[in-house]
């Protein structure tokens, strides 16, 4: 079944609400709102942690070095029998049993680095989320200092007021007495 926009909204909508619910429940607490350490149930499965290396290592140069190399010997070596003459090359030009292995290779690699991206793009999204609740609770934890601040200013100008008034009793007392 399709997802239309009005369930996504709504989706949406219900994570902001438990995400500030979140929020409001560590202000209360006055407690750190992430853990220090990761949850020891978030540990990558074995085939997360394969698709996290094949994608690490085939987005490497190392690789891109790697695999031209074996290109590079592959072209030679068969061009090398080729023109030799009275050797047969093991897959002479158009090269057709190295478009096979290049063909299979991407059909497994393309894959397993979607994979490993999706588990990335969940982790940021995760990330994201921690972020906007940090900075949510950092927002709030700053305006209720703004208004402790503005409660303090203004029982600091009562207090002046007070004190000004009083002084102008004693002033008005000593010109009495004098």
């Amino acid at each position: 079944m399709r997802t239309t926009r009005k369930d996504y909204l709504a989706h949406i909508e219900e994570l902001q609400k438990r995400s500030d619910d979140t929020v409001a429940k560590h202000i209360a607490e006055r407690r750190a709102l992430t853990p220090s350490q990761p949850d020891p149930e978030d540990d990558p499965t074995f085939g997360q942690r394969a698709a996290d290396a094949v994608a690490r290592f085939g987005g490497s140069w190392t690789f891109i070095m790697l695999f031209a190399l074996v290109l590079v010997c592959w072209v030679v070596l068969n061009s090398f029998l080729l023109a030799r003459g009275g050797a047969k090359p093991f897959d002479p030009y158009p090269y057709i049993l190295l478009n096979l292995f290049l063909s299979m290779l991407a059909s497994i690699q393309a894959p397993v680095i979607l994979m490993s991206q999706n588990r990335q793009g969940e982790i940021d999204r995760l990330n994201a989320q921690n972020d906007y609740e940090i900075n949510l609770k950092a927002e709030l934890e700053i305006m209720a200092l703004h208004e402790k601040m503005d409660a303090f200013k203004q029982q600091l100008l009562d207090m002046q007021h007070e004190q000004l008034r009083l002084l102008k009793v004693l002033c008005e007392d000593n010109k009495a007495a004098t």
